[in-house]
């Protein structure tokens, strides 16, 4: 493929990607974070996998990028999900009871 086909590719996947998620109810992102971070999982793995059969230089350095930005997303997925996760507990000062019974 030329240079502009995988261009337009790359818009076109952008705009639908941009699309399909601003229509996700909020109830549904935590489900969807997790999904998300299965597949940058699967980025990194093919990252590395690329980095470590590189033979061109500069195909080393893209592939090292490709692992340093799919690392940044996953561990920052991990991190926004595990916030999203904890909205949903209770607080424990309204869990326990007040004044004791003892």
């Amino acid at each position: 493929m030329d240079g502009i086909a995988l261009l337009t590719i790359t818009v076109l996947a952008v705009f639908v990607g941009f699309e399909v998620v601003s229509k996700v109810s909020s109830t549904l992102h935590t489900p969807l974070m997790s999904g998300a971070n299965a597949i940058h999982g699967i980025i990194l793995v093919g990252a590395i996998i690329v980095a470590g059969q590189a033979t061109d230089p500069w195909v080393l350095a893209v592939a090292l990028l490709a692992v340093v930005l799919a690392t940044a997303n996953l561990v920052g997925g991990f991190v926004v999900t595990d916030r999203m996760l904890h909205m949903f507990h209770a607080k424990k000062d309204a869990v326990e009871p007040k004044g004791g019974s003892k």
